[in-house]
């Protein structure tokens, strides 16, 4: 049985079959949706919305003239992936996690990856993200990239494809814990029933792995936030109260002797181990931008002297690249002789002249993307774009092909999602989150991030998107 008007088209639905068929892993949801009326429905999800504000589930639009702090809209029908489906994105997250810390390590130091041509020098040594300062560096334990934030969509071939790689400071983890205890309230029996894996050890988890990067017993741990004005300091502030850690400002922090101190009422305390959710660049002003107001002067000689460490490692934001993404495969081959178990979506690279002349082409086809922009700007959607905007887009790629790739216009999934007009097909894709301490853990729910506008495919927050539950089943 379909839900009336309900219609994904031609795109994988994860909840019903092309044949109007409940998938096995959703049925009991299905049979408990059933018996909740309309109004209902639509007073709890005004009870989520509601319970949002309370809490403080806000983040910031800068360029919004509406109002800066906005709710990243929680949808009340969850997602469930089935514990199968699960562990092959496990495996696949894992193997590549791995492979892009190696990848990491090797062309700041020995650069062997280079040398045997696998990746075009200029790529990684040309590129604004690869860090001078950071070259001859070993991060504490060897780990550059501690916290990961994966993008991944289903395809309408019901496999999921590698969006991007998020490897310096992925947000988004608090929505995904603070969500899980709203949708717990609104379905308490079924969800204790279904057997969805628990997310709410994150913190503990997140705590664990930032202590082990210090061989102290009893590190001191802090939260580096650029301040309030930030669009994701809710997450800041909340993540540091979970952990019982200090949520700290540049200005809070002083260095001496190449230790980072922090300034409390009691005098000095020194800090062992600071998770930043400060940009590279923006760090140290004497190692990096020196017009920087948000960081730490000699944070950086500290970090070299192996009295700090940092999570993630400056220098991170080389494999967020979109160009390098399109090597991962590459990178993974080449790293653990392995074929990758998650593909990447096919990418064309402007600065390659047959791949440069496809897609000018071919652009009313294609998703072109800015390799350094993220947050859905920086981009053309093909199919959704006017002439004009694929005029403009070509000659921007002609102007500076190095910083722009392109890829099919793929067929994110569909969940159902509570309209004005009741359940409709919506498109989503997934952000897991990865940790690497003493191995690498990734964690059983994720965000998954649902576009509301009735067939866009752009998700984020920024441009309106909003989000789900994601339910890991335990069987």
């Amino acid at each position: 049985m379909k839900i009336e008007g309900y219609n994904a088209g031609e795109h994988y639905d994860e909840m019903f079959t092309p044949q109007g068929e409940i998938r096995p892993h959703y049925e009991e949801f299905f049979q408990s949706l059933k018996k909740i009326p309309n109004r209902k429905m639509n007073h709890l999800q005004f009870s989520a919305n509601q319970t949002q504000r309370a809490m403080g589930m806000t983040f910031n639009v800068y360029h919004d003239n509406q109002g800066l702090e906005k709710i990243l809209h929680l949808d009340i029908v969850p997602r469930i992936i089935p514990n199968q489906e699960w562990k092959h994105l496990e495996a696949g997250l894992k193997q590549r996690t791995y492979a892009l810390n190696l990848f990491l390590q090797d062309i700041y130091n020995d650069r062997k990856i280079l040398k045997d041509k696998i990746i075009p020098e200029e790529l990684i040594l040309g590129s604004k993200d690869y860090l001078k300062p950071c070259i001859g560096l070993t991060p504490p334990k060897g780990i550059w990239c501690h916290i990961t934030g994966t993008d991944l969509i289903k395809n309408k071939d019901g496999e999921y494809y590698i969006l991007e790689d998020n490897l310096r400071c992925p947000s988004g983890v608090s929505y995904m814990l603070e969500s899980r205890e709203i949708i717990k309230r609104a379905y308490p029996n079924l969800f204790n029933k279904k057997g969805v894996m628990p997310v709410s050890d994150y913190p503990a988890k997140l705590l664990r792995m930032l202590q082990n990067l210090c061989n102290k017993a009893k590190p001191v741990v802090g939260v580096l936030t650029p301040g309030i004005y930030n669009s994701a300091y809710y997450e800041h502030s909340y993540l540091a109260l979970q952990m019982g850690v200090e949520l700290v400002n540049g200005v809070d922090l002083i260095v001496q002797d190449k230790r980072v101190f922090m300034q409390t009422t009691q005098g000095l305390q020194q800090i062992d181990v600071l998770y930043r959710r400060i940009d590279d660049v923006f760090l140290d002003p004497l190692a990096f931008r020196p017009d920087s107001l948000l960081g730490v002067p000699g944070l950086f000689e500290a970090y070299k002297a192996g009295n700090i460490a940092l999570a993630n490692a400056p220098g991170t934001g080389v494999a967020d690249d979109k160009a390098v993404y399109a090597y991962v495969p590459k990178i993974i081959k080449y790293y653990l002789d392995e074929d990758p178990i998650l593909n990447n979506v096919p990418t064309y690279l402007c600065r390659e002249e047959k791949d440069r002349k496809y897609v000018l082409e071919h652009i009313g086809e294609l998703v072109v993307k800015e390799t350094n922009a993220a947050g859905g700007y920086g981009m053309l959607i093909g199919p959704k774009a006017s002439k004009e905007e694929h005029n403009k887009f070509r000659e921007l790629i002609k102007n500076n092909p190095t910083n722009y790739i392109a890829q099919p216009t793929l067929s994110l999934s569909t969940v159902p999602t509570l309209t004005e007009e009741g359940l409709g097909a919506r498109h989503v894709d997934l952000r897991p989150y990865i940790l690497y301490g003493s191995e690498i853990e990734v964690i059983p729910g994720a965000l998954t991030r649902v576009a509301l506008r009735e067939g866009s495919l752009v998700v984020n927050s920024s441009q309106g998107g909003g989000s789900k539950d994601t339910w890991v089943l335990y069987n």
